[in-house]
């Protein structure tokens, strides 16, 4: 077994790391990159496999085979544009979306075919799409600067890559507090030989909105909470280019991907920040971003979208948290609800009233439907807020904007550790080959997220090598809960004597550590960091790196 004590390996120099590119197209992502192809995406391309012995996002050694012309290809166009949304009762707000969609028009694939999106970026900025939960290759995984040089304004970018595991997932940019805005959407893999039984589906995209409210953008957000301080992260300047690259921050010296020291913003939106957000689900404080509205499927509660349904009908319910800072707790009024899928992968049957979904989580969970009118709330957890849509299997009124089922108030899963996998997916047991520990830092009032005390740098790699059982051990040591998220892989939460169910995303508790086991199957360049967008901006994040 061999053990990181301090976690992070220095390389022997900075190109080693795609992350370490200052400018896109340049360094190693260009000499790994096809010749020529800037924007577009090319999964048959020649590239080098290894630099320094680490696997480059680009080589043969990264990730699940090129996708085979022998499977099912599915094709899709999107195109990120700035465009209206309505969020109900005629609230009207300018945003950056997929086609003017909110949430984005959903993707549905049958596992194992081949996924062909050609991306189009009609915005002022650069961005790319990451394809949250899919353990894709990892050239398609949509990280600038890391995996790919970003989509800049103009451009396009083909994704191509075959999708291995059925369940629910999403995706959205990858580049700077984007996410914040309006550009999400959600992808469902279907499965070939799925074991539920049931009549409907009801995808649930749940969001945190504050883009264009009073002219606020997730940028100002960013500039109010780090005090003007720097982004640490995969940031963009908020009002496009800065420097030289339509978006991507050019290299001043301290490392790519960060701003400038002259950097400033100068929006024109008001103070967003809050206090007292606590929740005792979540351990104490809750979040630090006072947002106006909470949308179910882009809809605010006072204006919601209905479903229509039957009495005694079955109806799984695919629940999405695409938000940026918040977790919600979510029921279904006059309904209990049993869990199935966490993240996309089965688990045993769990029956609960509530349950809380962090940033980036997704929940499966079937109801049977009762007669009448029914809220579905979700509470902005621990602060003042909440959105609602409505389950309609007869005549009656819709519940008003602050409707409050008591099963919100009954039992209520938190987190995924009490579910167990179905034995389909259940990771067979094994002793690990390497311990991988890191220390979640940093507090509320400098805003100084981090990881072991110092915030992302792309030259800081956790190593580890294809064919290990690999044990990482996450500790939150700061006073605030965080959606750890780990690109490229899933792993299950791991116990004194059980293996738990597969997650990609987990909250994890203020002063609680995660213990994760995955298996290192899928060689790259990958990512873990807190999906609360604000925090992995501001240095939450690091990277995975295999070595060749």
């Amino acid at each position: 077994m061999r053990t990181d004590h301090t976690s992070q390996t220095p390389p022997t120099r900075r190109a080693v790391l795609g992350a370490g590119i200052a400018a896109a197209g340049s360094g190693l992502l260009a000499a790994c990159s096809p010749s020529g192809s800037r924007d577009r995406g090319s999964p048959g391309a020649t590239a080098a496999d290894t630099v320094d012995g680490f696997v480059t996002p680009h080589g043969r050694e990264a990730g699940e085979p090129r996708p085979s012309p022998s499977r099912p290809l599915r094709k899709h166009t999107f195109r990120a544009i700035q465009s209206p949304v309505e969020l109900g009762a005629g609230r009207t707000f300018g945003s950056w979306t997929y086609e003017g969609r909110l949430p984005g028009r959903e993707v549905r694939i049958t596992a194992g075919d081949t996924l062909a999106l050609t991306f189009a970026n009609d915005l002022p900025v650069a961005t790319t799409v990451h394809w949250h939960g899919i353990a894709l290759r990892n050239d398609m995984d949509g990280v600038p600067g890391v995996t790919q040089p970003p989509v800049e304004p103009g451009g396009t970018f083909d994704y191509r890559f075959t999708v291995p595991h059925p369940g629910t997932y999403w995706f959205h940019p990858h580049m700077g507090v984007q996410l914040d805005r309006g550009m999400y959407s959600p992808l469902i893999v279907d499965d070939p030989r799925e074991p539920l039984e049931y009549d409907h589906e009801w995808v649930v995209v749940l969001d945190d909105w504050v883009d264009g409210v009073d002219g606020s953008t997730p940028d100002d957000v960013l500039r109010q909470l780090r005090k003007g301080k720097p982004v640490m992260g995969h940031g963009t300047g908020p009002e496009g280019p800065v420097d030289a690259g339509g978006g991507a921050l050019a290299d001043d010296g301290k490392g790519p991907g960060r701003a400038p020291s002259s950097w400033t913003y100068r929006g024109k939106g008001p103070k967003r920040l809050m206090s007292g957000a606590t929740s005792k689900l979540l351990g104490g404080h809750a979040g630090d971003v006072d947002y106006p509205y909470y949308l179910i499927n882009g809809r605010t509660a006072d204006d919601p979208t209905q479903f229509t349904a039957r009495p005694g009908d079955r109806i799984r319910l695919r629940i999405i948290n695409a938000g940026g800072e918040s977790a919600f707790r979510v029921a279904l009024g006059g309904h209990r609800m049993t869990v199935t899928h966490s993240d996309g992968f089965p688990v045993q049957p769990h029956r609960t009233d509530a349950l809380v979904i962090g940033m980036a989580e997704r929940y499966d969970v079937l109801v049977t439907a009762k007669s009448g009118v029914f809220p579905l709330v979700a509470l902005a957890e621990g602060k003042r807020g909440r959105a609602m849509a409505v389950l309609r299997t007869g005549a009656g009124a819709v519940p008003g904007p602050s409707a409050h089922p008591v099963e919100l108030d009954r039992e209520v899963l938190v987190s995924a550790r009490r579910l167990r996998p179905d034995e389909s997916v259940a990771m067979p047991r094994r002793r690990y080959d390497r311990l991988i520990r890191i220390k979640l830092t940093g507090g509320m009032e400098e805003y100084d997220w981090g990881i072991d005390h110092r915030p992302y740098d792309p030259d800081r790699l956790l190593k580890v090598e294809r064919g290990e059982r690999v044990r990482l051990v996450v500790i939150n040591a700061t006073h605030m809960w965080h959606p750890v998220h780990l690109h490229g892989h899933t792993y299950c939460l791991a116990g004194t004597d059980s293996h738990g169910a597969r997650k990609d995303t987990s909250i994890l508790l203020p002063h609680h550590k995660m213990v994760a086991d995955f298996d290192a199957d899928n060689p790259g360049l990958w990512m873990l960091h807190c999906h609360n967008i604000y925090h992995s901006e501001s240095g939450m994040m690091t990277t995975l790196a295999y070595r060749g």
